[in-house]
């Protein structure tokens, strides 16, 4: 091919498959069907091109999910849908496009719906009935996906388990994988059945879920035999506390392949009620643990795991893990170092292992172990003692010490969390308060540091020097700084009664300005913070 301009027609089916398949679906269906061109029509109607289709779209800026436009839905409802439903396999819709997308065609081979923005009356409104899938055949969906975001806060956790979550599974009754998430970090309705019947959120087809739950007696419900087909089970717990409020059965868990458990708050219940669970395992094959130990007698090891959990799970392959042992009662002159945690993990199933040791005094430990790679996505209470390692999967993260953090930390901060979202901090000591050390004030922010994605910053329980240095454009650059919680007082000295340029550049982005208690913000506060709702 010598000539010099080429255009895409002139490329042959395997080079405009290969371009095509790198853009998203909808975009090329959106694009390409219907320009009057059979060979580009024959193209996008193959199943590589129809069977997901996506109807939402995610910012790049933030994590807000927004709905295609009317125009474009128009379109594929009336023109494109009718035409290519037969190859659609999987859906991906916002919630308030949901019914023009479904009514535009029978979608035979439709399987896998994942439904943005999902709440009680979305569910009220198309799922008590059929109207909404009286020409589509609802056995036929065996994965769905709910990304919660529930405005509703006067119903129960009780309430919106039973008359919701419970009803998907009567609904689509032949679901294999049911997921559900929240559309933001705030918390949203957990499953709670404590104490409601026990044929409650119950399947007999059900072999994946992925659900929040209230506490650990909800996922224990869960394992007592009402999803009887269950393999992998995910789940989240708000709090484990250290005793049942009813008894739950013992026996193995011999269908159960992969176990994930997650709780991001202090649990005492670790040897009481945790492990007897993970006992029942027998064979597991894939096993996740996030979990906080709170007052044990010592600092979990390599040793304990291997002897209380592992040895009854003789089929695992794959275990994932951060384990924080906080405030350990130990001897005091006995000092647990890394390297004496570390020699304790041997077992081959732990892969690589990485450990962090805080003393605040001699009886006060806190200790972390994790396998690496690290694959969670949420850190809390991490002190100046960061080892030199990059937590790629990290969005979300809390700093704490009773030390003031200086300008080498944040510097090794940025490089141990390049894709950080969310950062807050409890830091009430200002690097060099000391006399002596006064004169490194200014000396110790000697360069730039950029959090590339950081779109959340919570510093309302911090010293105002932090706030100041983070702000200050010629010392922190963030440029995707959508929220910001914060001391009012702090700001408004660190901003100069808002009148600091220097520090206007890293406020322009801000949607979102949370203060400790209620204030009508002056026009000089809306004039530095141009993108604040009025």
């Amino acid at each position: 091919m010598n000539q010099h301009n080429v255009h895409l027609l002139d490329l042959p089916n395997e080079i405009l498959f290969l371009i095509l398949k790198n853009l998203d679906n909808t975009d090329v269906l959106y694009s390409l069907f219907g320009i009057n061109n059979q060979r580009l029509n024959i193209i996008v109607q193959e199943p590589i091109f129809t069977n997901i289709l996506n109807f939402v779209s995610i910012s790049q800026s933030t994590d807000e999910i927004f709905s295609i436009s009317n125009s474009i839905l128009s379109r594929f409802s009336i023109d494109i849908l009718p035409r290519i439903h037969k190859n659609v396999q999987s859906l991906i819709l916002q919630s308030d496009s949901m019914e023009c997308i479904l009514r535009a065609g029978n979608y035979p081979n439709l399987t896998q719906l994942k439904i943005f923005n999902f709440n009680k009356s979305i569910f009220s409104h198309y799922f008590m009935d059929d109207s909404l899938f009286q020409h589509i055949d609802k056995q036929q969906i065996t994965d769905l996906i709910l990304i919660i975001n529930e405005n509703n806060i006067e119903i129960t956790q009780k309430e919106y388990t039973k008359n919701v979550y419970a009803n998907i599974l009567a609904f689509f009754k032949n679901l294999k994988h049911l997921s559900i998430a929240s559309s933001s970090v705030e918390d949203y309705p957990l499953s709670s059945l404590c104490y409601l019947p026990s044929m409650t959120f119950s399947s007999s087809t059900l072999t994946k879920l992925s659900i929040n739950v209230n506490d650990f007696d909800d996922c224990l419900s869960l394992l007592d035999g009402r999803l009887k087909q269950l393999t992998e089970f995910i789940v989240q717990v708000d709090y484990i506390s250290n005793w049942t409020s009813t008894f739950y059965s013992m026996d193995d868990l011999p269908n159960l392949k992969c176990f994930s458990l997650t709780c991001y708050r202090n649990t005492e219940g670790y040897d009481i009620l945790v492990v007897p669970l993970l006992r029942r395992m027998s064979h597991l094959e894939e096993l996740t643990l996030y979990i906080l130990i709170f007052r044990g007698s010592t600092c979990i090891s390599g040793t304990h795991l291997d002897n209380e959990i592992l040895i009854h799970m003789p089929r695992l392959h794959t275990f994932t893990f951060y384990i924080v042992s906080q405030n350990v009662d130990a001897d005091p002159t006995v000092h647990v170092s890394v390297d004496d945690i570390q020699r304790t993990f041997t077992n081959i199933k732990y892969r690589k292992v990485a450990c962090m040791v805080d003393y605040f005094n001699s009886r006060d430990i806190t200790s972390r172990v994790f396998s690496l790679p690290f694959k969670f996505d949420r850190l809390e209470n991490i002190t100046n003692n960061i080892p030199n390692i990059v937590f790629n999967s990290v969005t979300h993260l809390k700093l704490w010490d009773k030390d003031p953090f200086k300008h080498d930390f944040f510097v090794r901060l940025t490089r141990a969390f390049p894709f950080l979202k969310y950062l807050s901090m409890w830091n009430i000591q200002p690097p060099f308060f000391k006399l002596r050390e006064f004169h490194l004030y200014e000396k110790d922010w000697c360069s730039i540091v950029e959090y590339s994605h950081l779109i959340s910053l919570d510093f309302g329980d911090t010293a105002a020097h932090y706030l100041e240095h983070f702000l200050d454009e010629t010392k922190t650059y963030l440029p995707r700084l959508t929220e910001l919680k914060v001391d009012y007082d702090h700001l408004q000295n660190v901003t100069e009664n808002f009148t600091n340029d220097e520090m206007r550049h890293n406020c322009s982005r801000v949607k979102r300005l949370i203060v400790e208690y209620s204030i009508v913000f002056s026009k000089d506060v809306y004039n530095y913070f141009p993108l604040l709702s009025i």
